[in-house]
Parts: structure tokens; C-alpha cells; sequence
């Protein structure tokens, strides 16, 4: 769709405003042209916004004006102005579709965040921080009750972890194959495992790095997550190493949780879950997805649901630490009930936590590449309402909660905990609570700055080959850290 701007240059939330409503269209520009067929028109003049959207031969107009003084310049003027171009796109869009999306005129990956501001910024609790939402964003009721909960967790890691604090992440981009959605970056290990090694000894020279460039600065560890891509992919003795590695290079005195995802279960066995609880892991990832062989086939997985359900008998017997299983909303060939079969399958099994996903259609996904579109969203709106309904009463609580591009609906991905089981490293490093040091391929690393909110960004290289080849993130650190 044409987008016409005046009045200012606030792309990014003309296009996230585009896509609340309509994902499946492209932003272009059209500058200096009279506007014409399919498009929107965004102005703004001084404190008030415009939107005029023409689509199919249907036009609507919106309006959103600031209702007290606009900063005269800096971020919140920014924030504040985008603000009103966003809410004036979504009144023409409600007055043209005649509905609001789950997430009304709300943008962006990380709603949480609003959520958190406004409670500390009012002290007052989830009931009238989901009703703000609704009133001040048209938020659904659902959806406000959602993030409001869990803003309560993101006060309290935030309350518990200490000024110098940081989270660690450790990226292991190999799997035993690659999922048909997956946009990560991983490589399945039948064609990547002659680089196992190398990347093995290029991670353990960033650790190392990493370790000395912490301590010089003071930091702590307060949680270390192992992602990917599968960690558990590797052997008993490559992890036992790595782990070994970190131990030695940073200083754990503060560590109050260990994350190791072994999402495949055809990766887990009892002597790679003796190593993890030995190196002091206390928390790991099965993630079946689904419990369903036909879908679990349509994704690319090569195991099946029951050996889910071995794998969470071995970790029982092997792993005395919190399990996280994940399913996701709106696979290939899933449907509402195979769905509530697979989440009454996982409830059955007693996880500490379970994370709903909703199918995000990446780009680089090899399900994109096929000509799959975003999914429908009124299947996934089912299966994610039949989850909600049911955690709750299973003693289970929305703990944190993000957005992405281009899933089923609009909707989001939820993870929930039974009570004192919250992950500390997702809420911390999804809310954007401490700095996180990201090491191996495709390595994102945060310097959060709290009194400022401002955030310096090192981005390792992409690909294992790449990575290999580089110094990983801790020059760039270091000169963000002086």
C-alpha cells in the first residue's frame, strides 16, 4: 500500500500501524505525487494527526490530537507524535474494517513495557493498568489482563536484580534438522557438522574475552541462557566444556538461573542431563510444539510425541530442575481440537512453565519461501483462547509476553508459570530490564543504559562460518564501555 506522509517522517510507525491491520500488505512511499488508488494519507500538524485510508474504493478518516503540551524536542515529543500518527491510522481502519485487532492500537514487540511504566508511574495495580490499556490503546479486555499480569513479574525481577547485574546468552546455531517455520539462525547438523568444532573453539575464545572484559567492569551474572538453534545438539563432553568455560571466566556468585534448551527431544539423553545438573543448569526446554505426529511431519521434526514423552521421563529422572515446554498456535495441518489435545497432553506431564507461541511467518523461513502466507487467524484466536482458559486454572500465571511481525492474527506469544517458577533471564532480557551479553553467531548483545533508556546494540556475525572468522562482540563492547 502507497503511504503519503505530512507534516513529518515517522515511517516506522506509519508501517507498524499498516501492519496491525493489514499484514499481508507492503509499506511503499510516494513522495511528491498526488496520492491515488489504494492508500493512506498520515499528516500531522503541530499537536494534531491525520489519517485518510483508501482501500478497494472505500474511504475512512481518523483524527488524534494531544491532550496537553508537547515537549518542544527530545525522545518523548517523538514518542508522544508518533503516538497520535499510530491512533489516527487506527480510527480510519476501525471505521473501515468495522473491528479492532486484539491489540487495538497498540504497536510495537514489547507492550509489557507499557504496562510496567504505567504501574510505576501511578503505583497502581493489574486492574487499573489493563482497564488504562483498554481505554488509552483499545486494547482487548483479554489482551490488557495479559500484559497488566505480567508487568507484576517484570516489577518484581526488576526489584531483585541488582544495579550491576547482567544476563548472559550463549547461541548454539546447530539443530538436528530445520523446522519449516524457523527464521534463526541454525543450522541442521547434517550439513554444518564439520563446523561444530571450529565454532566450538571461536565461542570458548568469546567466552573467555567476555569473562575478562566483566570483570573488569564490575558485572555480575545473574541468569545465563543456553539458545539456538539446539544447544543439546552438541555432545556430553562439548557441553560439559563450554559450561566448564563459563564457570571459569565469569563470576557466578549471583547466578540465580541456568537455562539449557534441548528443544529437540531426539537430542536428549541421560548423560548430556547428568552434565547439564552437574554444571549447575536449573532450568531446561523441551519443546515438542505440538503433540501431533502428522503436524509434527508437516514442520520438518523428525520425532514423534511419544518420544516428547520419553524425553520428559528422562529429564525427570536425570534433571531435578524446572521444565519449560512450548507449544505453538496455528501450525501447518494443526487444528483447534489437535491442539487442545497437545496442551491437555503437555498440562499432563506437570511443567513448571509453558510458552504458547503463535506461528510468526518469517521471511526467512522455509515455509515463506514455499508461498506460505501469514496463517488465519481465526483458528489460532481459538487455540490461544482454549490456553487461556484452561492455564489459569491449572495454577498457571501470564509471567511475560512479546509481539512479533507477521504471526497468525496479530496475537502474541505468552509464557506462563506455576507460582515462584517464572524465568528470570526472559523477563529481564524481554522487558529490557539489565544488559544482556550475548555470545556466539547471531549474538545480539544489550547495553541498557537505566537512566536514560537508551540501549548500544553489537550484533554478532550471522552464520557460524561468519562467526568463526570474527572477534565476536567484546571489541565493540569495549568501546561502549570505555
Amino acid at each position: 500500500m502507497k503511504i503519503y506522509l505530512s507534516g513529518h517522517e515517522y515511517r516506522y510507525a506509519a508501517e507498524q500501524a499498516l501492519m496491525s491491520f493489514f499484514p499481508e500488505l507492503r509499506p511503499e512511499y510516494s513522495e511528491g505525487a498526488e496520492p491515488e488508488g489504494d492508500c493512506v494519507i498520515l499528516a500531522l500538524d503541530g499537536a494534531k494527526a491525520s489519517a485518510e485510508l483508501r482501500l478497494n474504493g472505500r474511504t475512512a478518516r481518523g483524527e488524534a490530537e494531544a491532550d496537553g503540551a508537547v515537549p518542544e524536542s527530545g525522545t518523548e515529543r517523538d514518542r508522544l507524535l508518533q503516538k497520535l500518527v499510530k491512533l489516527a491510522f487506527f480510527r480510519a481502519a476501525v471505521e473501515l474494517r468495522g473491528s479492532a485487532p486484539p491489540w487495538g492500537a497498540l504497536t510495537g514487540v514489547r507492550p509489557v513495557k507499557l504496562a510496567a511504566k504505567y504501574m510505576r508511574q501511578t503505583g497502581l495495580g493489574p486492574a487499573e493498568t489493563a482497564g488504562y490499556m483498554t481505554e488509552e490503546y483499545c486494547v482487548s479486555p483479554l489482551r490488557a489482563e495479559l500484559c497488566a499480569r505480567a508487568a507484576e513479574y517484570s516489577q518484581k525481577a526488576d526489584a531483585e536484580l541488582e544495579e550491576n547485574d547482567v544476563l548472559l546468552y550463549v547461541g548454539i546455531p546447530f539443530c538436528p534438522s530445520r523446522c519449516s517455520y524457523c527464521s534463526f539462525v541454525s543450522s541442521s547438523v547434517e550439513k554444518s557438522l564439520a563446523l561444530i568444532g571450529d565454532y566450538i573453539e571461536a565461542l570458548v575464545r568469546e567466552i573467555r574475552a567476555a569473562g575478562q572484559l566483566a570483570a573488569k567492569h564490575g558485572m555480575k551474572i545473574a541468569a545465563v541462557y543456553f539458545g539456538g538453534g539446539t544447544p543439546t545438539t552438541l555432545s556430553a563432553r562439548e557441553l560439559d566444556r563450554l559450561m566448564g568455560e563459563l564457570a571459569d571466566s565469569f563470576d557466578l556468585s549471583r547466578l540465580r538461573e541456568y537455562t539449557v534448551e534441548a528443544g529437540r527431544p531426539d537430542t536428549v539423553t541421560g548423560e548430556k542431563l547428568e552434565t547439564l545438573r552437574r554444571r549447575g543448569a536449573d532450568r531446561i526446554s523441551i519443546n515438542p510444539q505440538t503433540m501431533n505426529d502428522r503436524v509434527l511431519a508437516a514442520i520438518g521434526r523428525r520425532h514423534t510425541a511419544g518420544d516428547v514423552l520419553a524425553a520428559y521421563a528422562l529429564t525427570k529422572e536425570h534433571f531435578p530442575g524446572d521444565i519449560n515446554m512450548d507449544l505453538i498456535a496455528g501450525l501447518p495441518e494443526d487444528s483447534p481440537d489437535s491442539f487442545r489435545r497437545s496442551l491437555d497432553a503437555v498440562l499432563g506431564l506437570g511443567p513448571e512453565n509453558i510458552t504458547v507461541h503463535t506461528l510468526t511467518m518469517k521471511r526467512s523461513s522455509r515455509l515463506s519461501a514455499e508461498g506460505g502466507g501469514i496463517p488465519a487467524g481465526e483458528a489460532a484466536a481459538e487455540m490461544l483462547g482454549h490456553a487461556y482458559s484452561v492455564l489459569p486454572g491449572a495454577g498457571f500465571s501470564p509471567y511475560y509476553l512479546y509481539r512479533q511481525k507477521f504471526s497468525a492474527g496479530g496475537f502474541e506469544n505468552t509464557g506462563w508459570c506455576l507460582r515462584e517458577h517464572e524465568s528470570l533471564y526472559n523477563i529481564g532480557m524481554m522487558e529490557e530490564l539489565r544488559s544482556v551479553i550475548a555470545l556466539g553467531a547471531g549474538g545480539a548483545t544489550k547495553l541498557v543504559h537505566p537512566e536514560s533508556g537508551k540501549i548500544d546494540r553489537v550484533f554478532n556475525k550471522k552464520y557460524p562460518y561468519e562467526y568463526i572468522a570474527s572477534p565476536g562482540c567484546v571489541p565493540e563492547l569495549e568501546k561502549l564501555l570505555g
